[in-house]
């Protein structure tokens, strides 16, 4: 995945495997390889193909964001191994294996082992600051106050584009220890990334959410600068990417959606260098969800299309709802799916939707904070379904952004089950 404005990824990590750990990493390996080579995957994957090339059928369903540490069950997700690049390839297989298990909706186990190309950035110049409240120690999810480190001219000076790097070197040592550990059982390849641009989702972080709100009335003109800055920043860490050869075409997801589609990579790629026009990007403006349709063409689209133009197709849209601001994703070049989120009119977004986009619905996380009701669950998934076959859409559903099932794991596998049955009603 690409980090939004050159995050760095991707650093080099110990590599001393003992023969124990070796061990353990085989037999999972093997574990895993049985379940990639079922039939399913390859049916899944054309379930989700279909779908993103615009052919209505039976939706793909699937789960992502997982608050991984509260799901452990009679400890298959514990690692045993302790060198960093052992548990980093066990914590994949065990979580692969153990979702495949208990909660797999359409998910694609793929028929090798991945090793993602590193990603090395200079940054854009200014540092996020922030106070931080934590309920969870072992949550990744807290609140955040930010601190303004963007209210100047001279603040704005400060921003540039990065300088993107990869290491070959430390991409090729993964990629032969972890051949060497798993090449009998398992293929092993080198993978490269997506494009991910939520610049509103960086920007809140230099300066605080309401500032910005008050700045596009009152500061109109200094907001448009820092957008524009930013605008500049994400073309340049584009092309690197680009120049750079780290973009990839065949991924199994696109930030927690299905990326299988007929239309990418281009018809004239010869099988090189994977350009930009040959992948998905995927953007959004979430905090937007508070301004008006004017606001968001002018503050976010009207910046972000000249970037959209370059790749092959766009996904836009996450927890924002959006159903008030469909025509004008319309304008959007390449514009191929479009988020529905919990919080967006569900027959509104079909009925505007209709066969030209996939309709990208996220059902609401908080049906399995607690305790997962199934009735509620397929109330909400029978709207859905119904609101889509009516108006022709192509969908899917994604539940993400799942902070919590307050140490819970029986509300996700109650709530794939629901789902399928909801799904399979409509579906005989």
């Amino acid at each position: 995945m690409f980090y939004a404005l050159g995050e760095a990824k991707g650093m080099d990590i110990s590599m001393n495997i003992t023969i124990w750990e070796k061990s353990i990493l085989r037999e999972l390996a093997k574990e895993y390889a049985e379940v990639a080579a079922l039939d399913i995957q390859q049916e899944n994957m054309k379930r989700m193909r279909d779908n993103n090339d615009l052919k209505p059928g039976r939706p793909p369903v699937l789960i992502d964001e997982i608050p991984w540490h509260e799901m452990d069950i009679d400890g298959q997700l514990k690692n045993q191994c302790e060198s960093s690049f052992a548990q980093e390839m066990e914590t994949f297989f065990r979580r692969k294996l153990f979702q495949w298990k208990y909660f797999p909706g359409d998910m694609v186990v793929e028929n090798f082992y991945p090793i993602n190309k590193s990603v090395h950035s200079t940054g854009y110049g200014l540092d996020i600051k922030e106070n931080v409240a934590i309920t969870d120690e072992a949550n990744n999810i807290v609140s955040h106050e930010y601190l303004d480190q963007l209210s100047t001219e001279a603040d704005l000076e400060k921003l540039h584009c990065p300088v993107i790097t990869n290491d070959k070197g430390a991409d090729n040592r993964k990629l032969g220890l972890a051949q060497e550990i798993l090449g009998d059982i398992l293929p092993v390849k080198l993978r490269g990334n997506y494009l991910y641009y939520a610049p509103w989702d960086v920007i809140p972080r230099l300066r605080g959410v309401s500032t910005i709100f008050y700045d596009m009335i009152d500061r109109p003109e200094f907001t448009h600068k820092i957008i524009k800055k930013f605008t500049e920043i994400q073309l340049s860490t584009m092309e690197q990417y680009e120049e750079l050869g780290l973009l990839d075409y065949n991924i199994p997801d696109l930030h927690c959606t299905p990326p299988y589609v007929s239309d990418l990579p281009a018809k004239d790629y010869d099988g090189d260098k994977v350009r930009l026009k040959d992948i998905w990007i995927r953007s959004m403006a979430q905090m937007f969800s508070s301004v008006s349709p004017e606001l968001h063409e002018e503050f976010d689209l009207e910046y972000s299309k000249p970037l959209f133009e370059k790749c092959g197709l766009v996904y836009y849209g996450c927890c924002e709802p959006l159903d008030n601001k469909i025509d004008l994703l319309r304008k959007i070049p390449n514009m191929r799916k479009i988020g529905v989120s919990p919080w967006s009119n569900i027959e509104s977004c079909a009925e505007q939707i209709g066969g030209d986009y996939v309709y990208a619905r996220k059902p609401n996380p908080a049906t399995v904070a607690v305790k997962t009701d199934p009735h509620e669950i397929r109330k909400d998934i029978s709207e859905t379904i119904e609101a889509c076959l009516k108006h022709g859409c192509p969908y899917e559903f994604v539940l993400k952004d799942i902070s919590t099932v307050s140490y819970r794991p029986e509300n996700l596998i109650v709530w794939e089950q629901t789902v399928r049955e909801a799904i399979d009603s409509y579906y005989k």
